[in-house]
């Protein structure tokens, strides 16, 4: 296989660094192909605080998945997550002034261009401009107008914008490891394009991603995004209540929620107790799965009360019909689903990558590597699109590969 036809797809997360390397195989599916897990040591809440960490991990996340492919990569694709990240929805309007009245190409850029021109923060770049639906004169909800007749044209877009100088050091940590940023791409729509399906896209669903240093969430309905939001509270809260309350050091409270943390203390069938070692050598403690689960339910009810606040603050809660679907690693803790359901008030899964990507294997079909997968599916689909028409290239995800070169040339 010639190297163009493999795709790395670069999940920069709070907790660990994961590399994905896969291609579309014969049949056509995507086929996962090698993978690299590091722990992630120079990065807070998804952004970056110690660049030559966040090298090293980058570099030997991407090695040891080049080691399982069997070859070797230049160019990456990335996410970026964080709490510096916003989105809002914006509309534009232009004129079909021709005497032909027919929507060319250039007509949906122009709305577009009319829809993201609005005033954000200079700390702030654009980093996706995602259409969502055409209005044709009086006609809404067309999804590609070109080769209409009209006279107006009117585009609603939801705009993601992100901190200048998070994305450049992101940038930099993959350029100064060895490689190129091919593209960068927003964490919480790389993991929807791995575990929502297109019936739920439509139908109306919340994806909620929860990660170490955040949890992301996205709205869709009618097939495109309608909301994106960062709540700066993740896995990682929950394992500083545990280090703090039981006295123990943040990485032994870590294997302390995973080996005996629950969310609802209701689904504890039976009771146990379990020791857990001090700091520094010193004696440690005992303690019961209930009392954990004291540490940690509130927590985790806080999260779910924030992500049902910001749910009702959108005024979208009547077209969730599909429900919610959760990922991230910290959606595994035992008992969270369940508190979700019950806070949101709606129907729930467990998000993992849908089964038609192959290669995965059991201990890779996780919510862990959703993010990974997704960046894979994107990288994939845009390299197709660079083949295809401008317009019909658009989908999903906005094409920025420009602006990072730009960016590149202009700050490194």
């Amino acid at each position: 296989m010639k190297k163009q036809e493999f795709v790395i797809g670069l999940d920069i997360g709070t907790t660990k660094i994961c590399a994905m390397i896969g291609r579309h195989n014969e049949d056509g599916d995507v086929e996962i192909t090698g993978t690299g897990v590091t722990p992630s040591k120079g990065l807070r809440k998804g952004v970056v605080v110690n660049l030559e960490s966040t090298i090293d991990s980058v570099e030997r996340a991407i090695e040891k998945a080049e080691e399982e492919a069997g070859i070797e990569v230049v160019k990456v694709f990335t996410g970026i997550a964080g709490g510096h990240i916003r989105g809002f929805n914006s509309r534009g309007v232009v004129g079909i002034s021709r005497t032909s009245r027919e929507i060319k190409c250039r007509d949906v850029e122009r709305v577009i261009d009319a829809g993201k021109a609005v005033a954000i923060p200079l700390d702030q770049e654009v980093i996706h401009v995602i259409p969502q639906e055409f209005t044709v004169d009086d006609q809404d909800g067309v999804k590609n107008p070109v080769g209409m007749w009209a006279n107006r044209l009117e585009a609603e877009v939801h705009i993601v914008t992100g901190a200048v100088t998070s994305a450049q050091n992101i940038i930099k940590s993959v350029n100064r490891a060895g490689f190129e940023v091919e593209d960068i791409v927003l964490g919480p729509l790389a993991s929807a394009e791995a575990v929502l399906s297109t019936e739920e896209k439509h139908s109306g669903v919340v994806l909620i991603d929860i990660g170490g240093g955040t949890t992301d969430m996205v709205i869709f309905s009618r097939g495109s995004i309608r909301h994106s939001e960062v709540l700066a509270l993740g896995g990682d809260h929950v394992t500083n209540d545990i280090s703090v309350g039981l006295r123990t050091s943040p990485q032994q409270a870590e294997d302390v929620k995973k080996d005996y943390g629950w969310a609802t203390p209701s689904l504890i069938k039976r009771e146990e107790f379990f020791h857990y070692p001090g700091v520094g050598g010193r004696r440690g403690g005992k303690v019961s799965l209930s009392q954990l689960c004291e540490i940690i339910e509130p927590r985790i009810e806080e999260l779910f009360s924030l992500v049902n606040a910001d749910i009702d603050r959108t005024g979208l809660a009547r077209s969730i019909s599909a429900g919610v679907v959760l990922t991230g690693g910290a959606s595994l803790l035992r008992g969270l689903p369940q508190m979700a359901e019950q806070i949101l008030d709606l129907p729930l899964r467990l998000g993992k990558p849908n089964g038609s990507v192959k290669g995965l294997g059991k201990d890779k079909d996780s919510p862990i590597y959703a993010t990974a997968v997704g960046l894979v599916q994107y990288g994939l689909a845009y390299r197709r699109q660079k083949k295809m028409a401008r317009f019909k290239g658009r989908n999903l995800f906005s094409q920025v590969a420009l602006r990072m070169k730009e960016w590149l040339g202009e700050f490194f």
